[in-house]
């Protein structure tokens, strides 16, 4: 898996907007092959399935399919073919994965919500007060 990898490379510019899908459908195809690697190499069978695995990475590709910009789309194939090369290469930490990919960005925010209850009058004053 890991000459895979090194095997392929993004090209430095697409010549056009559908060569630069072709390569991300390309990514997505390389990202999904490696996931049982990387469910191996980190043990993350306790924590999450290969197709939740598969869908984070979706997700991540699908959140800039606004993009239209070949430059922009290289640019972010370069980062995902790094990122890749790195779990793949083990440079990151399992918790690096789970929080990243499994938890998520959701994970973060659901906590924003409950940090207010129990504050006292005097202080709810004093936020509204300093940093409204």
């Amino acid at each position: 898996m890991a000459q895979t990898l090194k095997t392929l490379r993004v090209p430095p510019n697409s010549a056009s907007l559908e060569e630069a899908r072709k390569r991300t459908f390309e990514f997505f195809k390389l990202a999904c092959r490696s996931i049982p690697k990387i469910m191996e190499i980190y043990n993350l069978y306790d924590v999450v399935t290969v197709s939740q695995l598969r869908s984070a990475v979706s997700s991540e590709i699908k959140r800039n399919s606004n993009i239209e910009n070949p430059k922009v789309i290289d640019m972010l194939l370069f980062k995902g073919m790094e990122e890749l090369g790195n779990i793949v290469q083990h440079s990151k930490q399992r918790h690096h994965l789970i929080g990243q990919y499994v938890v998520g960005r959701e994970g973060l925010v659901k906590d924003l919500g409950t940090k207010d209850h129990g504050i006292s009058d005097f202080l709810k004053q004093f936020y509204t007060s300093n940093y409204a």
